[in-house]
């Protein structure tokens, strides 16, 4: 299975978070999505790993997702190891994505910093012609980040407003995480009060374009416009 997008992350339910609305944009517009999860999330107080990725599969169905899979790598304990670099690699070369999406590369939890770090290097590596007899090289055109959690200026924002609602019924399909239970009460909030925060989040990004939700995005390099006149979000 090969895909347009690629979104890699740390753990189930890190892209329904950060980008799932893009995916969900994209796939309406005819694109293969997919989603890589790196860990099962097996450190986390709520769920199995077993039931977390259960989870992910019924949150990528209503994502539009063409592929999911998770590479089972131990939660809160990402390393950037040539191991690890070298087997999210190969998984590149099968998918060939034109554009991988990563974490932003500071975050509070490691796990999601490393992720950032693990994918970028895997994108080079997957270029190289020599780096697996088994496989065809294939290097991602753009790289984007999800930083919707960081303290930056996006370098754009998607208009996720007729996605947002679809992306909110995937993150709560994580219903280990997000349903009411007594385990890591004081830490979790409620339903409610997830839908408020992210739709705040939300709400606060479509503003800065003039749209009711958007998420942000970041990227290193220049980006290229062919058509001024027609470019979108009011100066003034």
């Amino acid at each position: 299975m090969n895909v347009d997008v690629l979104a890699i992350a740390a753990h189930p339910d890190d892209v329904e978070q950060t980008c799932g609305g893009t995916l969900i944009k994209m796939a309406e517009m005819g694109y293969r999505t997919g989603t890589l999860d790196l860990t099962a999330g097996d450190m986390g107080t709520r769920g199995s790993p077993e039931q977390r990725v259960a989870e992910s599969d019924v949150a990528g169905k209503h994502m539009l997702l063409k592929w999911r899979g998770n590479l089972h790598f131990p939660d809160a304990r990402l390393e950037n190891t040539l191991a690890a670099r070298m087997t999210l690699a190969v998984k590149i070369r099968e998918l060939k994505p034109r554009v991988v999406i990563l974490p932003y590369w500071e975050a509070r939890h490691p796990d999601h910093y490393r992720a950032g770090e693990i994918g970028f290097e895997a994108c080079f590596l997957a270029g190289l012609r020599k780096l697996d007899e088994y496989s065809e090289p294939h290097r991602p055109f753009k790289i984007l980040y999800a930083s919707v959690y960081a303290e930056v200026r996006p370098s754009f924002i998607v208009d996720i407003s007729a996605q947002f609602e679809r992306r909110m019924t995937a993150l709560l399909s994580y219903t280990s995480q997000y349903g009411e239970t007594i385990d890591g009460g004081a830490l979790f909030p409620n339903e409610q009060e997830i839908r408020d925060r992210l739709g705040a989040v939300a709400r606060f990004y479509g503003n800065l374009i003039g749209v009711k939700y958007g998420e942000p995005f970041v990227v290193k390099e220049a980006m290229q416009i062919e058509d001024i006149v027609s470019m979108g979000s009011r100066s003034i």
